[in-house]
């Protein structure tokens, strides 16, 4: 008898195993391709039984994505609800009943879902499921400042463009910004698309749904002297006190290049040193040292801050683009000199397009004194039970400068603020690094302008970059100004004194 009773103990015991077994691999491992088929009906209403992860902004108090809960035919379904609206649209992105997912809510959907491969969430999932209750997602905390985000979405208003803002010596994501942005709830009934076609903004196609932040690839102009500045500090030609003679003009293949402000007459500033040259955005002296340099040494510098690759974020790789030279829509990677114009690439022209992201890595990697962090937008996963699933930490990408150069970088990049180009961006009581750009359209009178800079520059807390399209003025006039409102939001402060 007791031999029996063993027996049937064992028997019972191996199939409680198997059950477990196959429901894991079923509901947890297998989850992921299951629910990629997008034929399978019985996974398509499943979907709508697990209780998603919400999505917070970095005070945990504000729901960026939480569920609606429905009753039907007596069970309960959750559908995703945005609270904020467009405030985070593409950085979060939507989940909707069709299925069709975009930002985190696509690249972290396992997490979200519960399905993902990390052993405590996959024993919570499969004894909920046991148990017969509903399987919770794991919640995602972003770095996101909500009170910033909201400041950077009213300073750009009806413009397009972007505004990024990193934290230097971590790579933490505070701000990201595309304008103009949807309601990811409209994509939840039914015409959602046609909806979001319908958003009009200052540029043709207004195209809503683009994450200009970072796949908006615009020309640098002006801010990437702080690319060609390092490179020619950091190789030992150049100092703080070299001098150049400025006519208001260089001369390439026989061709006068003009100052950006001597389009009609060349009148130049005369001797400078390479200080003054960043303060005032001399481009002829920028060209010369481009053409000195050579293309190709520039460009391995662009490329030590992370150009010609995408960013690596947690969104979808195809909403991220790589910051480079590009022909004819294509990446371009010159192994011949002559293949690049040297004058024109120094001072962000030529065929060079950034993202807002990538100059917000640059800015942020003088900030950090010459390293390059890895940007990153989900501080930590948490479980329903609230256990940390995983949390972010800071790594570095590497070098891109000396931390002397970077220190040079600085006191330019100070005097631009200080009495520059970017005098807009000037805050009370807070020393403010940054840099201006303008870049020709192509169109009389109509420029992309931006501004990159950092503070406070003695101890650098922010990095920003803000990106615009069809402006009738300068970077220094447009986009430096909308710089400030976003900085004193992340260092709290309006006027009070922030020493640096």
């Amino acid at each position: 008898m007791n031999k029996q009773i063993t027996r049937l103990a064992v028997t019972g015991v191996a199939l409680i195993g198997a059950l477990i077994v196959a429901t894991t691999y079923w509901q947890a491992w297998a989850a992921p391709d299951l629910q990629d088929r997008q034929d399978n009906a019985i996974q398509r209403v499943a979907q709508f039984t697990v209780k998603r992860g919400r999505i917070l902004a970095s005070d945990r108090r504000t729901v960026v994505a939480g569920n609606e809960a429905r009753r039907v035919s007596g069970k309960t379904f959750y559908f995703r609800r945005y609270p904020q609206r467009g405030l985070f649209a593409h950085v979060v992105g939507y989940s909707n009943e069709a299925r069709s997912r975009a930002g985190l809510e696509q690249s972290q959907n396992d997490y979200l879902t519960a399905a993902n491969e990390n052993l405590g969430t996959v024993l919570d999932s499969t004894l909920d499921r046991i148990r017969g209750t509903t399987v919770e997602g794991n919640d995602l905390v972003l770095t996101l400042d909500a009170r910033a985000q909201r400041v950077a979405r009213d300073v750009l208003g009806g413009r397009c463009g972007a505004i990024v803002a990193l934290e230097p010596r971590t790579g933490r994501v505070l701000v990201l910004v595309s304008s103009p942005s949807y309601d990811p709830n409209v994509f939840q009934g039914k015409n959602g698309l046609a909806r979001v076609g319908r958003i009009r903004a200052d540029c043709k196609p207004a195209n809503a749904l683009y994450n200009r932040a970072t796949s908006g690839l615009y020309a640098p102009g002006s801010t990437f002297k702080v690319v060609t500045a390092s490179a020619a500090l950091d190789g030992g030609r150049y100092t703080l006190e070299s001098k150049f003679d400025d006519p208001g003009f260089c001369v390439e293949y026989g061709r006068r290049v003009y100052n950006y402000f001597d389009q009609t007459l060349p009148s130049g500033y005369g001797r400078v040193d390479f200080l003054d040259a960043m303060q005032f955005s001399i481009n002829s002296v920028f060209c010369n040292i481009g053409k000195r340099l050579g293309p190709l040494a520039v460009l391995d510098s662009a490329r030590r801050f992370g150009f010609f690759a995408k960013p690596p974020l947690e969104t979808p790789e195809a909403e991220r683009r790589a910051s480079g030279l590009y022909d004819r829509g294509r990446l371009f990677r010159p192994k011949d000199p002559s293949d690049v114009d040297p004058g024109r690439l120094a001072f962000g022209q030529e065929r060079l397009l950034v993202t807002p992201l990538q100059m917000a890595m640059v800015a942020a990697a003088v900030a950090a004194g010459g390293t390059v962090l890895e940007p990153h937008v989900i501080d930590r996963i948490v479980s329903p039970g609230g256990r940390t699933v995983l949390e972010s930490e800071p790594k570095a990408l590497g070098r891109a400068i000396e931390r002397s150069t970077a220190a040079d970088l600085t006191t330019m990049m100070k005097a631009v603020v200080a009495g520059g180009t970017a005098t807009a961006a000037q805050i009370p009581g807070v020393v403010v690094a940054g840099k201006t750009g303008t870049a020709e359209t192509g169109v009389r009178g109509v420029n992309t302008t931006s501004f990159i800079g950092f503070a406070p520059a003695g101890a650098p807390r922010v990095a920003i970059a803000v990106i615009l399209e069809n402006q009738r003025g300068t970077g220094g006039k447009t986009a430096a100004p909308l710089a400030r409102p976003v900085l004193q939001a992340l260092l709290g402060t309006t006027s009070n004194s922030v020493e640096g």
